[in-house]
This record gives structure tokens, sequence and C-alpha cells, in this order.
């Protein structure tokens, strides 16, 4: 079928169809308008192998004729660097058995100033970065979209040559530092791609953090119509699932958990959204953060509890959102939470309709929903906000809180048990 086999450790040595294979290889195609199939496996597959390399060899296999389906089979998928994604090309494991693992990080300062455009970095101790590994650079004031995510290519004593050039100045003044971390999955400029049945283990105790702007188990950076279904993030030392400046993205029946950053992060201008029966808990901040610009999007049948901050945040310029049918439970500080923006900032017109919001609190007094800032023109309709725990315990004191600058709110047969059910700050009934 192919030209070679990639065992572990192999690499490929033709990956080229033959005369006879040139139109579409039989093995892939039982019909001419099929899409081309590829597996792999640890064993008994199209490319054998258990590491990024030979998933990445199958994804670019199926790119280059266009587009196609990657089938990756049971087992442990050690991940040295992400599996890039190509445009239009689907990536399917086998539900809870197909777990792809980042690998241990090896981190360092740099020992000489990165500069902006630079495609090199010279570290202090470099053992344990090796060409290959995927790598992130940044510094106390290049964090966020600024921080520098690729590849090492090349290697010459402390220095290394990097896939990509530095987003920003990174200098050693202002602690700059390199690491072996980066997504599990990444897509950028992948339109049309397509995950399901993956589990990702971001193996968080040998990783330091990376920035949800660049990172998370899965991301996305203007991956348009992407989707992503019946995947498991759980342990990465960031966001499990952030995509970015990333439109008509489906994110369906997955699950987030104890990832150090947000669970649920579409940000940064992603418009039309659709985020369903998905569960994000006990990630270290909050489970569903609306990021700069979300607009137009459905947030529905979807989790959220036990996580370190909110259960839902919402802020810059977060408009014309639905959000409905949401268990909210559990969660440390409010259950939903609009952000203190100004009036031309603020995520103005979001519907939050037949949610369940209850229990939030879990170390401190917090409200069932809190609106700050120069929010206005919301719609709190038909959802239930309450407190079933022990009374001594009942920390979700206030069902909704409106804060003193908020605009229009309405709010329209709302179930609240609360000990103040509506708390409005702004001298005027709601």
């Amino acid at each position: 079928m192919f030209a070679a086999v990639i065992a572990r450790g192999a690499t490929i040595e033709d990956f080229s169809p033959s005369e006879s294979e040139r139109q579409l290889p039989r093995a892939m195609h039982s019909r001419m308008d099929e899409r081309p199939r590829v597996t792999v496996g640890i064993q008994s597959a199209d490319i054998v192998g258990g590491d990024n390399r030979a998933l990445q060899a199958a994804v670019d296999y199926v790119a280059g004729l266009g587009g196609g389906t990657v089938e990756i089979g049971p087992g442990e998928y050690l991940m040295r660097d992400s599996l890039h994604l190509r445009p239009h090309v689907s990536v399917i494991g086998t539900p809870g058995r197909t777990i792809l693992r980042k690998a241990k990080a090896a981190v360092s300062r740099l020992g000489l100033d990165g500069d902006f455009g630079e495609e090199q970095i010279t570290l202090v101790s470099p053992e344990g970065f090796q060409v290959g590994d995927g790598v992130a650079v940044w510094d106390n004031n290049a964090g966020g979209f600024h921080t520098t995510v690729g590849r090492i290519t090349g290697r010459r004593g402390n220095t290394f040559s990097i896939s990509m050039p530095l987003n920003a100045d990174c200098m050693v003044n202002l602690k700059a530092q390199a690491a072996t971390v980066f997504p599990v999955i990444s897509g950028y400029h992948a339109d049309g791609v397509r995950l399901a049945n993956l589990t990702i283990e971001g193996n968080k105790t040998e990783n330091i953090a990376l920035n949800g702007c660049r990172g998370g188990g899965i991301f996305l950076y203007r991956a348009f119509g992407a989707v992503i279904t019946n995947c498991v993030i759980r342990n990465y030392h960031g966001d499990g699932i952030s995509f970015q400046q990333s439109n008509d993205v489906l994110v369906q029946g997955c699950v987030s958990e104890g990832n150090a950053g947000l669970g649920l992060h579409p940000g940064s201008g992603s418009q039309r959204a659709v985020i369903r029966e998905c569960v994000a808990r006990e990630n270290g901040e909050d489970g569903l953060f609306l990021c700069w610009r979300v607009r137009h999007g459905l947030f529905e049948e979807n989790v959220l509890e036990n996580n370190g901050r909110f259960g839902i945040s919402i802020g810059h310029k977060d408009t014309d959102n639905l959000l409905r049918e949401n268990i909210v439970r559990s969660n440390h500080g409010d259950g939903v939470f609009f952000r203190n923006e100004t009036s031309g900032m603020a995520g103005h017109r979001n519907r939050l309709e037949n949610n369940l919001i209850e229990n939030n609190g879990v170390r401190e007094n917090a409200s069932g929903i809190r609106v700050r800032g120069e929010t206005k023109n919301l719609v709190f309709k038909g959802n239930v906000i309450r407190d079933t725990r022990p009374e001594g315990n009942r920390k979700q004191s206030v069902g909704i809180r409106i804060e003193e600058a908020a605009g229009e709110i309405q709010l329209d047969g709302n179930q609240i048990e609360a000990r103040t059910p509506v708390e409005d700050k702004r001298g005027k009934k709601p």
C-alpha cells in the first residue's frame, strides 16, 4: 500500500504513490468518489508507530491527496510535538482507547535576548531540548498571542533554530525562557478539520503552563468550520480546548477536566461557535470562558461544574450569544459572570434561558448570575437559580446581582431561591 511503513522511531522513506496508485490507492478507496483513508497504530496499521511522528506522517500524506481521514488505533502515543492538523483532514480515534500523551517538558532560561523576528534561541540549560520537539518561548512581557510556539529544527551547542520567528522580543532581564510545551493537537489555518474519539493526556505534573491564546490540549487558530466531537482533554497545564479567530466551530460531546486553565475557551473574534453537550469540570479557572469578540454563538446542554473560578464568564465585546439549558453548579466563584467592561466593550444582548444555576460559591459568597460593567440588553428567562446545600453551607447567597453601571436587563420567569433573590444596585427595579 505504501512504499514505507513507519516503525517506532523510524522516518518516512517514500510517501509518493506508485504509478499504479497515482489515481487513487485501492486500499484506501472502495469507490472513486471516496476520500483517502489511512490507519495509524501501534501495530497492524498502514503506518506503524507510537509517537507524534507516525501520526503526523499520516496527516501530511492524506493532506497531500487533498484531504481525507486518518484513523488512529488504540494505544498511547507519546507527543514530543503537536499533531499539526491540515485542512480538510479528519482525525478519528477509538473511543476511550486512543490516548495522546504530552511528553515531559524541558525548561530553560534564555542565555541571550531573543529578538522579534529572530528564528533561533540560545539556552542556559539545553538538556532535554531535542531537534523535532515542540517549543514555546516567552518573557514577562511576551504572553498571550506574543508567546511563540514552534518546533526545534536544528542545534549548534546551546543555540537552537526554530520553525517560527519570535512574535516579540524575549529579554533576559525580563526572565525570558523556553520550554518544550505546545498544544497536543494544533490547527493553524486548517479549515474543515474534524477530530473525534481522542483522549488528550496533558501530563500536567511534568509540564509548565502554556497560555490559552497559543495553547491548549486542543488548540485552533483561524481554523474555520472545525468540528470536535467526543474528545476527552484532561490534566493539561493550560486550557482544555481553545480556539481563536476561528468561525463556525462545533464542539460537541467533549469532556475537559482537571486542566490548569480554562475548560472551554472560544476566543478572539470567533463567530457563530456552537458548544453543546460538553462537560467542563475541575479546571483551574472558568468552565466556559467567552474571550474577546465571541458573537452569535450557541452554548447549550453543557455541564460546567467544580471549576476554580466561574462557571461561565462573558465579557469584552461578547455579544448576541444564546446560552440555554446548561447546568452551572458548584463552581468556586459566581455561576455566570459578566465581566467589568465599558459600554463599547461590554457583552451586550446575551440571552440566558432555562439554565440550572446552583450551589456556586465553594469558598466565599457568590451570585448565581452577576452583571458587572456597562452591560445592557440582557435577557434572563426561565432559569432555575438555587442553593440546595445545608443551611450553614449556602454561599450562593444572591440569585442575580446587577451592579451600578449595568443597563437594561429583562427578567422573565426565573425561579430563584436565595437569601437575596435579586440585588439591583442601579437604584431602580430591573
